[in-house]
């Protein structure tokens, strides 16, 4: 179906559609110069144009200090909510962040040879067992049931012995291959 020009998307009252009158705008036809609708399109897009051209020419640059106090309060902000309780305190008195978890967890997948950590998700259930959901990318020559069975083993270790987790549900996935 074709288009045609009082169709486009954004029609005046008088049939004739905005953008062609913006096309027009440096040399308006017969009907655009003297329809009040045209006119009044035509002026506001003037003005539009007009504040436009002002915002490009003007040299712009933030305060001093607005990106330090923006990556601050993003830092701030980083999902204190997602928290799981450090062990070997009293319930809810020291608390480790998913994030921070996650990191432990992940560089003890990339000190087994061949096998790189991609996504690593951690939850705590209600009855104090921690979930980690980790996915990992395997290069083609370490494929095998032994090296998923040493990234297991270290992120086990890594739990007990970095973070203080006793009990950990693991679920490893494979979600990649390595370029060789």
């Amino acid at each position: 179906m074709a288009m045609n020009a009082s169709t486009r998307g954004h029609p005046l009252p008088c049939g004739r559609d905005l953008e062609g009158v913006w096309e027009h705008l440096d040399a308006p036809d017969g009907h655009e110069r003297g329809c009040p609708d045209c006119r009044a399109a035509r002026a506001d897009l003037l003005v539009l144009r007009t504040a436009t051209a002002e915002l490009v020419e003007e040299d712009l640059r933030p305060p001093p200090g607005l990106t330090g106090r923006i990556m601050g309060a993003v830092r701030a902000d980083l999902r204190r909510r997602d928290l799981v309780a450090l062990p070997a305190t009293a319930p809810d008195t020291a608390r480790i962040s998913t994030r921070a978890a996650a990191a432990v967890l992940r560089s003890a997948v990339d000190a087994v040879d061949g096998v790189r950590a991609r996504h690593c998700g951690v939850a705590e259930r209600a009855d104090g067992v921690v979930e980690v959901d980790l996915h990992v990318a395997v290069s083609p020559g370490h494929l095998s049931p032994a090296a998923l069975d040493a990234a297991r083993d270290r992120v086990v270790a890594a739990a007990g012995a970095r973070i203080g987790w006793a009990a950990v549900k693991l679920d490893l996935t494979v979600v990649d291959l390595l370029d060789p």
